[in-house]
């Protein structure tokens, strides 16, 4: 029992790491397009079309899901060629 007690440690690291291989590493949204309604309101309801994300693997643009951008996605290098396509 001593033994994995010693060796517990060893799970953190294996376990970020399949996150790695699973998910890949997280990009970040750096802008973003909307549809403009009109006004300057800035509370205004914005529709976006487009996000821009940036992270390890490079920046990139994708459409919006359901006129919507996240903050944080994450992308294995493999994706849209490395994600390098700006």
């Amino acid at each position: 029992m001593k033994v994995i007690r010693f060796f517990w440690w060893i799970f953190i690291p294996v376990a970020v790491y399949l996150a790695y291989l699973i998910f890949g590493l997280p990009h970040f949204i750096w802008s973003y397009s909307w549809r403009d309604n009109g006004t300057y309101d800035p509370f205004a309801y914005r529709y976006y079309t487009s996000c821009s994300f940036i992270g390890p693997y490079g920046s990139f643009t994708t459409s919006a899901t359901n006129g919507k951008c996240g903050w944080i996605i994450f992308r294995k290098d493999r994706q849209n060629g490395g994600g390098r396509n700006r």
